[in-house]
């Protein structure tokens, strides 16, 4: 089936590698940044979520209405927010920028710390059930032709309805992620998409086995997205010393204690667990720099748990192919972006774009030459 390929914007220019520069909110760099990923044939991006960053829903409507044709999946966390209001939000949007170009990406929250600065104490298996009640509330709200009650464990509702639709027979595509204990319960049940990290390729492929298997008893099918930041040069050699640039500049932004995250306008209050699957990471970190031949984890063990830190490294052409051997394991999405945002996206464009379309069509027209 065709691949889905996302990007991911930011409200300013920065990057484990590169520090933060310009305003928090760049107007410019957020159109200049939309278009890049639409000139390069990207169809999504997603607007991430921290409670020290700019708000999804503006960004969002910023990037929709400075683009043609490119969607967006807006980074939620459920619990600040009642669904029914984040409902209408979604199916307004939906329709303001021409319908089908809106997607909800739900983050329970790995990080006890930027919960709190919203104000939430929950625990983490608490929160799980809560993702799930709202995702129930919403898909309601936005389907119910009349009004509904509903009286659950985290929201109650008397009369709870929606003028506003979305704008396209598809609806508003719910994505998810996490791999802790409740995570996979709630996301086989609730989500059409389930997001994973750049896990070497036996522990993606057992990934979605598990989270197949956990639909398929809930007697629905699941897609998968997976995250990773290629690294691409005119030669392999040229692109293991990009990754070492790469490195050296992020060692350098640690050590003068200076960010780059687009995510992170707050430090944190103190050191935490983070969330099961950024942990994972840390584990094959732990391993080795460098899984299944190019899959490099360098900045990965240096920055620490900070979620989607993989790279696939090499040429065009070797990066592609590296990713669509997790397309031949049922990843029907890339989520890519890059260490230098803005320029990487240009430069994807030009090859590893192509190259990652015609592959997937290529092996999609061979599987059907064997089944016929």
């Amino acid at each position: 089936m065709p691949i889905e390929l996302l990007g991911m914007i930011a409200t300013t220019a920065g990057s484990e590698s590169k520090e933060l520069d310009g305003p928090v909110v760049d107007a410019a760099f957020v159109r200049d940044f939309s278009r890049a990923h639409e000139d390069a044939g990207f169809d999504r991006v997603l607007i991430g979520y921290s409670a020290s960053s700019p708000d999804g829903f503006a960004v969002a409507s910023a990037a929709l209405h400075s683009t043609e044709r490119l969607k967006v999946l807006i980074a939620h966390r459920p619990g600040f927010v009642p669904p029914t209001i984040v409902a209408r939000k979604l199916a307004t949007l939906d329709h303001l920028t021409g319908g089908g170009r809106v997607a909800i990406h739900h983050i329970t929250g790995g990080s006890e710390a930027d919960q709190r600065r919203d104000g939430d104490f929950s625990e983490k298996a608490d929160r799980y059930r809560r993702t799930g009640e709202f995702i129930d509330v919403l898909r309601k709200s936005l389907t119910e032709e009349e009004p509904f009650d509903h009286e659950g464990e985290f929201y109650q509702f008397e009369g709870a309805y929606s003028g506003v639709k979305p704008a396209t027979p598809e609806g508003i595509p719910v994505f998810f992620g996490g791999l802790s204990g409740g995570a996979v319960e709630v996301g086989a049940k609730n989500a059409d998409v389930y997001m994973l990290f750049g896990e070497p390729l036996a522990d993606v492929a057992e990934h979605i086995r598990v989270i197949r298997a956990a639909a398929a008893k809930e007697g629905r099918t699941i897609e998968f997205s997976l995250s990773t930041r290629p690294i691409i040069a005119d030669t392999e050699d040229e692109a293991w010393g990009k990754a070492d640039r790469i490195y050296a500049h992020a060692e350098q932004l640690l050590e003068s204690k200076k960010t780059g995250n687009t995510l992170a306008f707050a430090e944190p209050l103190h050191r935490e667990r983070t969330a099961v699957s950024a942990d994972r990471l840390q584990e094959h970190a732990k391993r080795g720099d460098v899984h299944d031949e190019r899959l490099w984890l360098g900045i990965t063990r240096l920055t620490g748990p900070s979620g989607n830190s993989t790279a696939p490294v090499g040429t065009p052409a070797q990066v592609a192919e590296a990713l669509l051997k997790y397309y031949d394991l049922g990843v029907t999405r890339f989520l890519i972006r890059g260490f230098d945002p803005l320029e990487d996206v240009r430069d994807w464009g030009k090859e590893l774009v192509p190259l990652l379309r015609d592959g997937a069509k290529l092996r999609d027209e061979i599987n059907q030459e064997r089944v016929a």
